[in-house]
């Protein structure tokens, strides 16, 4: 039987008595184009579905996995009925890829894969959740991932700087899932996803794990059947894949003299919360750092912005400075006090990249003071109170206070 195949030999490469010649070379025909390389697949399939079919019926199912090496599994057309396929954060094509898979929108990971690779478009590709068909061919899928019309939009901004409370809120709104569900998922923030080395302090004092500081403010698609409990876990993760980038815990714990990634993080909400303008995130803390590591004589932050917060956790309404009593601004029963001597026990707000790096690489500077001197928010900064006075006066004469 295997006489009559034939094997790809010329009968010039045939010695005496019928024997091949070692090291005989099979001159091509036809060039060295690609008819070649098929050929030698055509052969390789041939051969593998005669040495199969040789062992019996049974092996016909290894002739497809062996198929699978030469051909890329593959539906073909647009796919039938209809299939919603979420796209996370972050996501590269083969993770793209093998969620398509799962939700047989595609035969093969492979398939979709050289699709988004023949298609230079396939880079706009973004995260959030598309309407799909099943089984629809690699190319097919990519066109559609592409066309605006097959993702679900469903997004909700989380501004910088936003208490725990105001993101509750804002993500009630656009939801319709109740605040207190938010509330209630965000008890845990270790269950959230936030890991529980985060919650260190080198000043010794007592960490009771929050929420707060970790509700990275960036635009998300909200998944069709989110949770309350999903949508806090999906801000979460987004926080740890932006500070791992920076490596923010690393070069505070390098940089910084000792203290902790957690309460550089509350450092950089104070600057989100009292900074007018970007400009002035890193200046700003570099001022908390001084007044509670330095040399300022009651080593607290001073800083209203902690009163507010206070207000704003207990159910208060805020105010403006002008409008604090000498009461609320020096109540020692207050955790958040102007007057407590070191930092805060959590961070006052959700602070975004910008805040967080001028908490982890600050400028250097011996300011003890700050005062907005314009209508664009700059501050003035002072390492002495004669100086800062000076600057108030500025801020007077261009009406800011």
């Amino acid at each position: 039987m295997m006489d009559d195949l034939d094997l790809g030999f010329d009968e010039q490469d045939r010695g005496e008595k019928g024997k091949h010649r070692r090291g005989a070379v099979r001159k091509r025909k036809g060039g060295s184009g690609g008819g070649g390389g098929r050929g030698k697949t055509v052969l390789a399939l041939l051969l593998a579905f005669v040495l199969l079919g040789t062992i019996g019926g049974g092996a016909f199912y290894g002739f497809d996995r062996v198929q699978s090496y030469f051909v890329t599994p593959d539906y073909d057309g647009a796919g039938t009925g209809e299939v919603t396929v979420e796209i996370k954060q972050g996501a590269l094509i083969a993770d793209m890829a093998n969620a398509l898979v799962a939700a047989d929108v595609v035969k093969s990971a492979k398939a979709f894969i050289e699709a988004a690779e023949a298609n230079a478009r396939s880079k706009n590709i973004q995260p959030g959740t598309y309407k799909l068909r099943k089984q629809m061919s690699g190319e097919s899928a990519v066109t559609a991932m592409l066309d605006l019309k097959n993702r679900i939009v469903n997004g909700v901004t989380i501004p910088e700087g936003r208490t725990a409370k105001n993101v509750y809120k804002l993500l009630s709104e656009k939801t319709k899932i109740p605040v207190k569900d938010f509330e209630a998922a965000a008890k845990d923030p270790i269950a959230r996803g936030v890991p529980d080395w985060w919650f260190k302090r080198t000043d010794k004092k007592k960490v009771a794990p929050s929420i707060e500081g970790f509700l990275y403010p960036d635009t998300y698609e909200i998944p069709p059947k989110a949770t309350a409990e999903s949508i806090i876990e999906l801000m979460v993760e987004n926080f740890l894949s932006v500070t791992s980038e920076m490596q923010f815990a690393d070069q505070v714990q390098e940089k910084r003299g000792g203290i902790s990634p957690y309460e550089a993080l509350i450092v950089a909400s104070l600057a989100q919360a009292e900074a007018g303008n970007k400009d002035d995130l890193g200046k700003v803390a570099r001022v908390a750092y001084n007044r509670v590591f330095g040399e300022f004589p009651c080593n607290c932050l001073e800083m209203d912005v902690t009163v507010n917060y206070y207000l704003e956790l207990t159910g208060q309404k805020t105010k403006t400075s002008a409008q604090m009593t000498e009461e609320e601004l020096l109540d020692t029963k207050n955790p958040y006090s102007r007057k407590l001597r070191g930092l805060v026990p959590t961070p006052i707000n959700n602070p975004g990249k910008q805040a967080m790096e001028g908490a982890m690489d600050p400028p250097p500077g011996k300011w003890l003071f700050f005062v907005a001197i314009d209508k664009e928010g700059h501050s003035a900064f002072a390492d002495t109170i004669e100086q800062h006075e000076r600057n108030k006066v500025k801020a007077k004469e261009a009406g800011i206070i």
